[in-house]
């Protein structure tokens, strides 16, 4: 196991939570549409922050080490594309303005940041107390990547999210946002808006993918800094990915297949270390790289019908 000193914890957290407080603080202060320029500086701005702390675990954890947290990167950062279909039908559903959309991923990208915590870290903690489970861990991963294959696009209707229930029938709610507010004061009564609900909707939809992505890194590493990390960049980078590319996510209609390969690798990988198997990061790394970019480029490629 790494020996990772608590100081670069500290570190981790103040850099992270310091480009969060200049992108809220001062690029985002006004509510506006984040236009595809934008989208696309700070999308760069996130993969250049993940790959200097990758140089950084090189030099200070080794070559394995850091090829471990990159292709724990590059597997959130892929599986984190579903996500956006998602999104995209979200806000669509509740008709949420473009100029109100990056708050609510803005909040909903920090509960995530807590949620995945605590999700690595028990996560991390059960295989190395329990090896076995990383049977169950990987075993899910291949039933989800087979299904994904061979499952036609699932059909998400926000209404029946269990979560949006709940807050429909227990807490008070307004008709209208108020300025793109998720709370508002009423007759001296304090209302949640209806882009709350979203929030908690795409709070409870992360959740969801979390199940998914998080075994596939710790199929890649069992240490907690590493998973932690490459998980929270990939998150991070999400919503400006989100603005970068929801309006030609139609294009990649192979990019799915793909991920269910990379899904089912990781599950075969993850089993196989059971029985001390060994798949080298390298080859790990490769296998995934060569399965995006030709899922790329067969969406471009190949005509649709």
């Amino acid at each position: 196991m790494m020996e990772v000193s608590i100081y670069f914890w500290i570190g981790f957290h103040v850099l992270i939570f310091l480009i969060l407080g200049i992108d809220l603080g001062i690029l985002s202060k006004k509510a506006h549409k984040v236009p595809l320029k934008e989208a696309l500086l700070w999308s760069g701005v996130w993969i250049i922050v993940a790959l200097a702390f990758n140089l950084f675990v090189f030099f200070e954890f080794g070559k394995t080490r850091a090829l471990e947290f990159l292709t724990g990167y590059l597997i959130e950062y892929s599986l984190s594309v579903d996500n956006i279909f998602v999104f995209i039908l979200i806000f669509s559903y509740f008709a949420v303005p473009e100029k109100y959309q990056h708050k609510v991923l803005f909040w909903g990208i920090i509960g995530a940041l807590v949620m995945r915590g605590i999700f690595i870290f028990a996560g991390v903690a059960l295989i190395n107390r329990f090896h076995w489970i990383v049977i169950i861990f990987g075993g899910f991963l291949i039933v989800t990547g087979i299904k994904m294959m061979v499952q036609k696009d699932v059909q998400v209707d926000p209404s029946k999210n269990p979560v949006m229930r709940f807050a429909r029938k227990f807490l008070p709610v307004t008709e209208e946002s108020d300025k793109g507010r998720f709370f508002t004061r009423l007759n001296s009564k304090m209302y949640v808006t209806p882009l709350f609900l979203v929030l908690l909707i795409i709070e409870s939809t992360d959740l969801l993918f979390a199940v998914d992505s998080i075994p596939a890194v710790l199929a890649v590493s069992h240490e907690r800094f590493i998973v932690y990390t490459s998980n929270i960049f990939a998150i991070l980078g999400l919503r400006s990915l989100y603005f970068a590319v929801s309006g030609i996510m139609g294009y990649f209609r192979y990019l799915k297949t793909g991920l269910a390969f990379i899904l089912t690798f990781v599950g075969l990988k993850m089993v196989a270390s059971f029985f001390h198997f060994e798949i080298p990061i390298l080859i790990s790394l490769a296998f995934i790289v060569s399965i995006l970019i030709i899922s790329i480029l067969a969406s471009v490629l190949i005509s649709r019908k």
